[in-house]
């Protein structure tokens, strides 16, 4: 069945589809979540107390990967994981490794911040990563990078004076039915529970809760005049080593940070006042390592390409030094930390660029790899830190697609003796402007974020419902292109959201000057990319030789589904687990309930009740299990960004804006009637069955199982209502 263009609202195309799919939604009750819950905040303990955590935990260990696999990218190849069992076997016999695990569908610098603060995107302002535009009130764009540190304003790294956007790059907003807001209001940082609850936390490399860059992070941490400004003005090689990258923010009156910064958190709720930090290894080396340089994993000093002691750079954050850092703090007053670890499949010589799997490179390195955890856990057990007092968390923040030819020689192993080989290792760029100008005539301007989910910023920032807007998303998903590496055409564009999908998707945030006028889902290979308008046939889509073979950040499996592993006391589980659906935002309310503490705001997470002990949980989550572990399924499948609801409705926005002409747009315009429906609709249900999931975890308010039970039928109902509007 068509979708009926006479029809111009939503509502006439939803009575449509219900009475065909033989569905009614109830209507949701008020949602009653429209600010930070009136709870208390989190509670502030003694400050000469130790740290005081839930079931006997004394330690907390994150780490983090950068695109390490557990699922194989070539069928005959052992996978990251599997390659390194010192980890992989450490995770599945003292606990779980969750192999049905997603992230927030933006890559990396969204990923750990949705993992370490329990938010979607939406909500935190970093919508696109690791970089993206914004627009100045004039309507031009103009760069932003993800990466900077917590309390920073948007980060643009041409300076302008005034900044044209003075918002928070972390710009937080409570209710995510409100946005665009306008509201500047920093998130909540991620340590503090930690901190009030007398941990001291470190950070090592982990993003944005350490100084990512020697500009405007030096000025927000230490200020203008200060003497560490001056030495990344005189010297910035070595005020990246002593400053960049490490962190420790201490509990109130920790001797630990006796000399350092004033942890600023001017929007903390509750407030945050009589914390300090140490930013950088010239602030940090002297208290945990007084004796002299901090050491890697294998005895060597931990240093930049330039001789400079400290930090290394992010991309030299392999196991042994990012575990051996991690080690010298937790032996040294540190009781919790989270942990950058670089990828594995970039060639860490720096000659060659990403390898391919199997390639012999890429197995030397996965061999250090696995080593170094070896060693790392081996020094930890030395040290009484083990999985009897120690939660560990390690994931990756995405998963990758390997573009490149097919392995010589064919069933190639990995193994010595059959290593792999790859004529061709690289993504496949693709000129856009250049296709769009050459295949339909179309040169509209806008800003582009590289990506094999590229973001569009129309120069004027238009409507989305602007004549030369709706022009160009027609004109976008016509094109199509050869791709160089499988000979086969496709298209540019396999999925298409302007901001009411955006919104959906959980990219629309609370500043306005953020959000794309439209984003693209490519195929696997692509990397969707800007060039000359003057391009034709090949010269519009090509394979390079710049070292780039991983891509990550579309919509494809591959890409999307990813792993966590939990160990420690409160984890009853063990073994792989691919059965429970969870994604990146589910993390931080696990690890709060299993230690006892909570945010001072409502995560978008739910705790997995699946793999603990009841024992280790709050008594009002225990009660009525069976509903509470429907109504967190429920929850996902109609909130995560890789859930059913957001993947469905992806799929009707992408019709939508394809439709019409220029004399004709009603199926645009009803279709994102319908979508505005459809999202009110979620957002209201979700907001109630998160009250729910975090009362009974976080509150001391168990679920109450009849409204439950009603939040299930009308999330399934409303999950079967957009399939039919798909089929549309």
């Amino acid at each position: 069945m068509k979708l009926r263009t006479h029809r111009s609202t939503a509502l006439a195309v939803l009575a449509i589809a219900a009475t065909a799919a033989g569905v009614v939604i109830a209507a949701p009750a008020a949602d009653a979540r429209t600010t930070v819950p009136t709870t208390r905040p989190a509670a502030h303990t003694d400050s000469t107390a130790p740290c005081s955590l839930a079931n006997g935990v004394k330690h907390v260990v994150q780490i983090m990967f950068d695109n390490v696999h557990l699922t194989r990218d070539n069928p005959n190849v052992p996978s990251d994981l599997e390659q390194m069992p010192a980890l992989y076997d450490f995770l599945t016999h003292n606990g779980v490794m969750m192999a049905n695990d997603h992230n927030v569908l933006v890559h990396t610098a969204t990923n750990f911040i949705s993992n370490f603060t329990g938010l979607y995107p939406d909500r935190t302002a970093i919508t696109q990563s690791n970089s993206g535009s914004y627009y100045a009130p004039d309507g031009s764009t103009h760069p932003n990078v993800s990466f900077a540190y917590w309390t920073d304003p948007v980060y643009d790294y041409t300076n302008p004076q005034p900044p044209l956007d003075p918002n928070y790059n972390l710009q937080y907003t409570a209710n995510r039915r409100n946005v665009p807001n306008h509201t500047n209001v920093n998130v909540p940082a991620p340590w503090v529970p930690f901190t009030r609850a007398g941990c001291n936390v470190g950070e090592v490399g982990m993003a944005n809760t350490v100084l990512e860059n020697t500009g405007s992070d030096i000025t927000t941490v230490f200020g203008e005049n200060s003497p560490e400004a001056a030495e990344a003005t005189a010297n910035p090689h070595k005020a990246q080593a002593d400053f960049v990258g490490y962190a420790v923010h201490c509990a109130a009156r920790s001797s630990l940070c006796a000399t350092g910064q004033t942890d600023a958190l001017p929007d903390e709720p509750g407030g945050y006042h009589g914390f300090k930090g140490l930013f950088g290894n010239a602030q940090i080396q002297p208290v945990i390592s007084p004796s002299g340089s901090v050491k890697a994993l294998d005895g060597t000093t931990i240093q930049d390409q330039y001789g400079n002691v400290g930090f290394p750079g992010f991309d030299s954050l392999t196991p042994t030094n990012s575990l051996g850092y991690a080690a010298q703090m937790l032996e040294n007053g540190v009781q919790d930390v989270n942990v950058y670890v670089s990828d594995v499949h970039s060639d860490h010589t720096g000659s060659a660029g990403d390898l391919g799997p199997g390639s012999q490179l890429y197995e030397q390195q996965l061999a250090a790899y696995n080593a170094a955890f070896a060693q790392f856990f081996q020094r930890l057990a030395t040290d009484h830190i083990t999985p009897s007092n120690t939660l560990f968390v390690v994931t990756t923040d995405e998963g990758d697609h390997f573009s490149g030819s097919a392995p010589t020689p064919t069933g190639c192993t990995g193994a010595p003796g059959n290593y792999c080989s790859y004529a061709t290792s690289s993504e496949v760029n693709v000129n856009l402007p250049g296709l769009l100008a050459s295949a339909t005539g179309n040169t509209t301007p806008f800003a582009i974020h590289s990506d094999p989910a590229p973001a569009l910023w129309v120069k004027g920032q238009p409507a989305r419902t602007d004549p030369a807007v709706r022009q160009l998303a027609r004109d976008i998903a016509s094109l199509h292109f050869k791709n160089p590496l499988t000979g086969a055409t496709e298209p540019v564009a396999y999925y298409m959201a302007d901001p009411v999908e955006e919104k959906i998707l959980h990219f629309v945030s609370s500043d306005p000057a953020r959000t794309p006028t439209m984003t693209l889902f490519s195929g696997e290979d692509s990397y969707v990319t800007t060039g000359k308008t003057a391009c034709t046939g090949d010269a519009c889509a090509f394979t390079t030789s710049a070292g780039f073979a991983w891509n990550h950040g579309s919509s494809w499996p591959d890409m999307q589904d990813i792993w966590a592993g939990y160990v420690g006391p409160g984890i009853s589980a063990r073994g792989t687990n691919r059965t429970v659906f969870t994604d990146q935002v589910d993390m931080r309310p696990t690890v709060l309930a299993l230690t006892g503490l909570h945010d001072d705001y409502a995560v978008d997470g739910r705790v997995l009740t699946e793999i603990a002990a009841p024992g280790a949980l709050p008594k009002s989550l225990r009660a009525h299990a069976d509903i509470v572990r429907e109504l967190g399924e429920e929850y996902k499948q109609i909130l995560a960004t890789t859930g059913k609801f957001d993947m469905t409705t992806l799929k009707i926005s992408t019709k939508g804006l394809a439709s019409g002409s220029t004399t004709n747009d009603r199926r645009y315009r009803a279709t994102e009637a319908a979508l505005t429906w459809l999202d009110n609709q979620r957002d209201r249900l979700a907001a109630q069955m998160s009250d729910q999931l975090l009362g009974a975890a976080f509150h001391g308010t168990p679920v109450q199982p009849e409204k439950a039970q009603r939040l299930i039928a009308q999330a399934k109902a409303l999950l079967k209502l957009t399939d039919h509007l798909a089929a549309l």
